[in-house]
């Protein structure tokens, strides 16, 4: 047959296709998430996260050194406190969980860079995201105590924080707290486009922050809309955030591509506690390769435009990249 273009040529050898790659993905973009919870000489598995553990500040140590030596030197940090009251007042204490485990880490490992998730879901005895008026999260109420939260991080060495609340003004907010305290280089990654999901489930119960009442479809925004997340993005480029984020990240690619090309500012995805459970228990129920499925997952969020990803599967990818082993 006289066919002049044969797009099989570049597929024809495995050095020839790693050279022709489209989408290149490196150890460097990589976030693994870390749970911190109060106490000593802790390592307690989390039942609805296979291969996930929650650390007291002591032992944390032992999780940042095998990111390490798998290629991982990024952390997001989740605090679970001993004490929660109606405000999250633990959040902002000098003394809080978070706080203790950002010390802990830099004084063993001070080349990890570590990003704090700051929100007030964890601190809060009624689970919500902010302080409540009746059952309703008041918005402005709640800037101030996000506000203090993060400059509690900072002072306590955290290189970067991350929004998560959802809360309209909070990355102005938190930046004009950092500003005026003389913080003008910390770097804000806002949780922009955060949808409220159902694939959240594992992490709730990591973390102890489901709701005591209601949801949080009041705050986070609607699976639906796909115009909406542009909008809040677009907020939160005029408030100074310096990286973007799309959460959860499988079921919202095309969000990830138009956010991706409407925004010149890096861009990260949160690979979800739910999506790493299904493909862990998917994988042990025998019925798909979960090193062929967790390598490809992570691509598509790659191919649809993140800059950045934080997943569960931080370590395992991290290796299989170094491999050149991505499928």
């Amino acid at each position: 047959m006289d066919l002049t273009i044969r797009p099989r040529r570049l597929r024809s050898s495995d050095c020839l296709r790693r050279m022709v790659r489209e989408t290149r993905v490196s150890p460097d973009s990589l976030i693994y998430p870390l749970f911190l919870i109060e106490g000593e000489n802790i390592v307690e598995p989390i039942p609805s996260l296979e291969g996930q553990y929650r650390y007291s500040p002591d032992r944390v140590g032992e999780a940042v050194e095998a990111c390490l030596k798998a290629g991982v030197t990024r952390v997001l940090l989740f605090g679970i406190p001993a004490h929660k009251d109606a405000c999250g007042s633990s959040a902002w204490d000098e003394n809080g969980i978070v706080q203790q485990g950002i010390r802990a880490i830099k004084e063993q490992y001070p080349q990890c860079y570590i990003i704090t998730d700051v929100c007030m879901c964890e601190y809060t005895s009624h689970g919500h995201c902010g302080i409540l008026c009746g059952e309703t999260v008041d918005n402005d109420k709640t800037l101030e105590v996000l506000s203090k939260t993060a400059l509690s991080h900072v002072k306590a060495g955290a290189d970067m924080v991350a929004p998560s609340d959802m809360m309209d003004g909070r990355v102005a907010a938190i930046r004009k707290t950092l500003d005026e305290a003389g913080y003008t280089n910390i770097p804000i990654m806002a949780y922009s486009a955060k949808y409220a999901s159902a694939f959240y489930g594992p992490f709730r119960d990591a973390a102890g922050s489901a709701p005591a009442f209601g949801d949080r479809r009041g705050y986070q925004m609607d699976p639906h809309n796909r115009k909406e997340a542009i909008r809040e993005c677009a907020l939160d480029v005029e408030e100074g955030a310096d990286i973007l984020m799309v959460k959860p990240a499988l079921s919202y690619l095309d969000v990830i591509r138009e956010v991706s090309d409407t925004f010149d500012l890096p861009l990260c995805a949160y690979q979800v506690s739910g999506e790493y459970a299904m493909i862990k228990a998917a994988g042990a129920a025998g019925l798909i390769d979960e090193y062929r499925l967790l390598c490809e997952s992570a691509l598509s969020i790659y191919r649809a435009g993140a800059n950045i990803l934080i997943t569960y599967y931080a370590k395992e990818l991290a290796e299989a990249m170094g491999k050149g082993d991505m499928g």
